[in-house]
This record gives C-alpha cells, structure tokens and sequence, in this order.
C-alpha cells in the first residue's frame, strides 16, 4: 500500500510542480504596452499629415523637400519604382521618415502624374 502512496505523491507533486512552473511563466512574460504607449506613438505623427496620408521625403544630392501624399499613391506603379529605388539605395532597417532618391522637382512631377491618373480614373467610375 506505501507504493500506492508513493506513487500518488509523485502525482500531486507533478502537478504543483506544474502549477509554480505555469505561475513563474505568467510572472516573468512579456506584459502587453500600455494604453499610454500608443498614445505617445501618435503624438509622434506630425500634425499636417492627416489620416490616410503619410509623409515621404525627396532627397538627392543637396535637394531635400517633405511631401504629404495620400496612401492611395503606394498603389501607382511610378511610386512603387521610387520605393523600390529607395529599398536599394538605404536597406529596410533606414530610421525616420520614408526617404526617396530622387530630386523634389521629379517627385512633383511623378505626384502630378499620380493626381491625374486617379483622377481619370474617377471620372471613368
């Protein structure tokens, strides 16, 4: 009969060795970020850049300059290029603002572009 009780006190140490190990797991994992944390983030979004749009800068050689698009553009085969252009000029791990090469003069010209194809295909619809 002891070896019954043995065998019952391995059961119930198995589990409360079971439970520490689950409690010291939920102890130690990650906890979630706070509301605040999000909060903060969103204060980092400039205050011109509305919603659904988004920031990109235009920079080659000496000529910098911001723009404000809307999210509709990464949709258009001429800014995919630009994108493109960008993953190999600076890498996906590049800090900041979204950053294209090219002169501020042709990304006008490629948003004018832009502009106006949508807006043909607006008046199609």
């Amino acid at each position: 009969m002891s070896k019954g009780r043995k065998k019952g006190k391995k059961n119930n140490s198995g589990i409360v060795n079971l439970k520490v190990l689950v409690q010291k797991s939920l102890l130690l994992g990650k906890k979630l970020p706070s509301d605040d944390y999000f909060d903060e983030w969103e204060n980092d979004v400039p205050e011109d850049v509305k919603e659904g749009h988004f920031a990109v800068v235009a920079a080659e050689d000496d000529e910098v300059k911001r723009f404000v698009v809307p999210l509709s553009c990464l949709t258009h085969p001429s800014f995919l290029r630009l994108l493109e252009q960008a993953a190999e000029e600076y890498g996906f791990d590049h800090e900041g603002a979204l950053t294209v090469p090219c002169r501020p003069s042709e990304m006008e010209r490629i948003l004018a572009l832009i502009y106006t194809d949508f807006s043909r295909l607006t008046l199609v619809a």
